[in-house]
């Protein structure tokens, strides 16, 4: 029997949010680990707010929105407001009632610039990387590092002389530009830097991560001004900050193939497992050691570390950076390689334990 279609719609529901969103739906797992995190964080929060003025938006919701934001690629926080007017999912994720009414763009953006920070980003990353620890999902003793470019917002036409000279035009066919004679007007922390030979120079930053090759999991990240030797130099100060032990070893591309770095690397006590050098100069990997087993497992796993990068820049939107400034940008940055954890931990088997609420 056909049913007619009635268009009256009813004026309450006896449905939780909950029970709208699958039991077996990923978000479920973000949500968990999110709020366990989420809870050691009470006493940082609380020293960020007044105890006396008007109430604002709890900053746990402000973050686990901008989990959102990063995890179904929202590009600005208008179009991410606009799905609470509809999606039931983002409103049960973030802690809103059916009847709750959305935040005004604005009034979040402002909120989350006093509250969020690089100091934020920093410390909410540590602890997806405490938590996959806790559940034994991180190696001690094999990692693999790289790192990329992220395009800034500014344009080549922002870049200009320091000395304020030639401003009057933005045709600069012809001229040598370098970091060291020009600056963005609209981002000085960009720097102009090519992404390889025969590719054209952009402003940019330079974003490296150190990752464990048990699971794939990121344990540190650097975001710095791009330069020539800023990969070799970050992949040390990332070793240093996830206080990587002696005897562990480290995969690498053919970029991190130098006697300096490979020298300090021994220094260190850390195994290289660096892609050689075939043609053009001499390897600072020795033949004996780029026959070992090991070695050539390294190799293999360190390409999963693209992942991440393919991560940030397409379902992060972090291609071409929409903020300015080398602070900002660590901080968001570190922000969505942690929305990345959490996503890869997600998918590591059913160690986690589904709240009810």
């Amino acid at each position: 029997m056909r049913s007619p279609d009635i268009q009256q719609l009813g004026m309450f529901s006896y449905v939780s949010m909950k029970d709208r969103v699958p039991s077996d739906h990923p978000i479920r797992k973000l949500r968990v680990m999110a709020d366990s995190i989420l809870g050691e964080f009470d006493r940082v929060l609380a020293t960020r707010y007044a105890d006396r003025g008007r109430p604002s938006i709890p900053p746990e919701r402000l973050l686990r929105t901008s989990l959102l934001q990063v995890v179904y690629s929202l590009r600005s926080e208008r179009l991410l407001m606009e799905q609470f007017n509809y999606n039931l999912l983002f409103r049960w994720f973030v802690g809103l009632n059916v009847d709750d009414p959305a935040w005004d763009h604005s009034t979040f953006s402002f909120n989350r610039e006093r509250l969020f920070g690089e100091a934020i980003a920093q410390r909410f990353f540590e602890h997806t990387v405490l938590l996959a620890r806790m559940c034994e999902l991180v190696s001690d003793e094999h990692f693999s590092v790289d790192g990329t470019l992220l395009e800034a917002w500014a344009s080549h036409k922002s870049f200009r002389p320091k000395d304020g000279s030639g401003d009057d035009g933005d045709n600069f066919h012809g001229e040598k530009r370098c970091n060291d004679t020009h600056a963005s007007t609209t981002d000085p922390d960009a720097r102009l830097i090519r992404n390889g030979k025969g590719k054209e120079a952009k402003l940019s930053y330079l974003v490296n991560v150190l990752m464990e090759n048990r699971h794939s999991l990121l344990v540190a990240v650097d975001v710095r001004h791009a330069s020539g030797t800023g990969e070799r130099d970050g992949a040390l100060d990332l070793l240093a900050s996830a206080d990587v032990k002696m005897g562990a070893t480290l995969g690498a591309d053919k970029g991190y193939d130098t006697q300096d770095f490979v020298a300090a690397l021994k220094q260190r006590g850390i195994k290289p497992h660096i892609a050689r050098h075939t043609r053009g100069r001499r390897s600072a990997i020795d033949g004996r050691s780029a026959r070992s087993k090991g070695y050539t497992m390294s190799l293999q796993i360190r390409k999963r570390i693209e992942q991440g990068f393919g991560q940030i820049k397409t379902i992060g939107s972090l291609r071409k950076l929409p903020i300015i400034g080398l602070p900002a940008v660590r901080g968001w940055v570190t922000w969505t390689f942690a929305a990345y954890n959490l996503i890869r931990l997600g998918s590591i088997g059913e160690w986690w334990n589904p709240s009810p609420t």
